[in-house]
């Protein structure tokens, strides 16, 4: 590949202390050399999450009561690699990640790669419920999204709407496919460990980013209500997939109808608040 172009990892972090030394453990094995790992807290955590962090080769900022996205924007802001690369702290990277990732852009002549964020079904029963549906998103950009960038093509696209809690990914690819720009699809996979044990996990999770759901929708449109709805084309092409695991499909099943419910009611919980605060503003 001739010379290897600096590529800046960007690690969004916040009470990540159990996960976070995986996720800086895969960084550390990659077969690419030339990385630099950019650590960003978005709000104090109560754990030991930057000791963890200091433990390896990183540079840590700090933030005061930000989101994933503002946090994710100030870390791309310091980097300095031609490449930039957002990471969740609960992930691990097969090792050929981000060579594969470079490879796609230096020598094929990508801008940017999708990467596969991949359950590890080893976690729990929707875990494996999770790969299932996950596994069939490869290849299928508008759910899977794109995190490897060149940085002057993040910067060109105005990085991430820093208003938008849910949905941040999606918004940013939408922008993306307005442009001349390409993406490649990199074949090794990013493995999540912060997989949801529980129904209670999955509810909370779920009522969380429905709150703010609304503010994705209202900035994309019909693109927007395509990547939220349930009925999608990739699953329909993998039914074979389903077929192969016929014990999850209740389990799918029962999955999204929790999924679906409680990001229901969060949207409506945001509701209620947003027009609460809009009359609250008015009587002033």
């Amino acid at each position: 590949m001739g010379e290897m172009p600096l590529v800046s990892i960007i690690i969004p972090v916040y009470n990540s202390e159990h996960v976070l030394g995986l996720c800086l453990e895969s960084i550390e094995k990659q077969t690419y050399d030339n990385i630099e790992v950019i650590i960003v807290e978005s709000r104090e955590s109560s754990d030991k999450t930057l000791e963890v962090a200091a433990q390896y080769e990183t540079r840590i900022f700090k933030l005061k009561d930000k989101e994933r996205s503002p946090a994710v924007n100030y870390g791309i802001k310091m980097a300095d690699g031609k490449y930039v690369y957002r990471v969740d702290s609960d992930v691990v990277l097969d090792r050929n990640l981000v060579s594969e990732a470079v490879e796609l852009c230096e020598v094929q002549g990508y801008d940017a790669a999708s990467i596969l964020w991949s359950p590890d079904p080893s976690i729990s029963f929707w875990a494996k419920v999770r790969k299932l549906e996950k596994d069939c998103y490869k290849g299928d950009l508008d759910h899977a999204g794109v995190r490897f960038f060149r940085k002057d093509v993040f910067d060109g696209l105005g990085g991430f709407n820093e208003k938008l809690v849910a949905g941040e990914d999606y918004d940013l690819y939408n922008r993306f496919k307005k442009t001349d720009y390409t993406i490649g699809v990199v074949n090794a996979e990013e493995l999540h460990k912060g997989e949801p044990k529980s129904v209670g996990d999955i509810i909370k999770k779920q009522y969380y980013y429905g709150k703010s759901l609304n503010s994705f929708l209202n900035e994309n449109k019909g693109q927007g209500i395509k990547q939220m709805s349930p009925f999608r084309i990739a699953l329909l092409k993998n039914w074979r997939k389903f077929l192969q695991n016929p014990v999850l499909i209740p389990g799918f099943f029962t999955y999204y109808l929790i999924i679906y419910s409680s990001t229901f009611m969060g949207m409506l919980a945001g509701y209620i608040n947003t027009k609460t605060d809009k009359q609250n503003i008015d009587r002033v």
